[in-house]
């Protein structure tokens, strides 16, 4: 029975990886058609949501049938429900890869985003966030769950860079408002990208620790 137990459970952290390297490519697909001004990276970014949803689907699925048919004792409870969180998060961080592409497709051809030093850093900052959040859960590695969580703050730092870049660019009267508007938004989404990061990395900590706490 305990041997079906770990088999099972080693599938979940088989489709929990496939999941975080979904995200991981809708993000890059999403980040590839706003530097390059690709129609086709951004349309690519969005069909990788329907697939993010299956693959919660699915994983949710299995956690259930670890709970209903198996006798998980208090530890591989914690790791289940935690994986439950988890998919939440990353379902949403599909989600948030989605609106970036679909921001994307409507900036005029004009706006220069190589104007704005800081945006690919935050997103390959995010992108490092969220692998590392799902390493930490497959590894049992309290320790990188605790770095994904204190790298938020240069999440947060580039995003106030970026800011600051627009503003300074709508000052000069290199950008339109609209498009100022398009891309701050953008720069919110990779913001919140990190903290769903930081969410999933929590959730490892609880999974380990059997504590829970969010860290302000």
């Amino acid at each position: 029975m305990r041997n079906q137990f770990d088999y099972e459970l080693a599938l979940l952290n088989t489709e929990l990886i496939e999941m975080g390297a979904l995200i991981e490519n809708a993000i890059g697909r999403a980040v590839d058609a706003l530097i390059k001004r690709d129609d086709g990276f951004a349309k690519a970014a969005i069909e990788f949501d329907s697939e993010v949803n299956q693959k919660e689907r699915d994983i949710e699925t299995r956690c259930l049938k670890l709970l209903l048919q198996q006798q998980p004792v208090a530890k591989d409870l914690r790791l289940i429900s935690s994986a439950l969180k988890m998919i939440t998060d990353m379902e949403r961080i599909g989600d948030q890869a989605c609106d970036i592409a679909e921001i994307t497709l409507r900036l005029t051809a004009k706006v220069d985003v190589k104007k704005l030093n800081h945006i690919s850093a935050m997103a390959a900052a995010t992108i490092r966030m969220v692998r590392n959040a799902i390493d930490a859960f497959v590894a049992r590695d309290l320790l990188q769950a605790h770095e994904v969580i204190a790298y938020d703050d240069e999440v947060d730092r580039l995003f106030d860079d970026v800011r600051d870049e627009l503003i300074m660019l709508i000052k000069n009267s290199q950008m339109g408002g609209e498009q100022v508007v398009d891309l701050l938004m953008i720069a919110k989404y990779f913001e919140r990208i990190g903290d769903h990061a930081v969410n999933i990395a929590e959730w490892v900590v609880f999974s380990i620790t059997g504590e829970h706490k969010t860290i302000e």
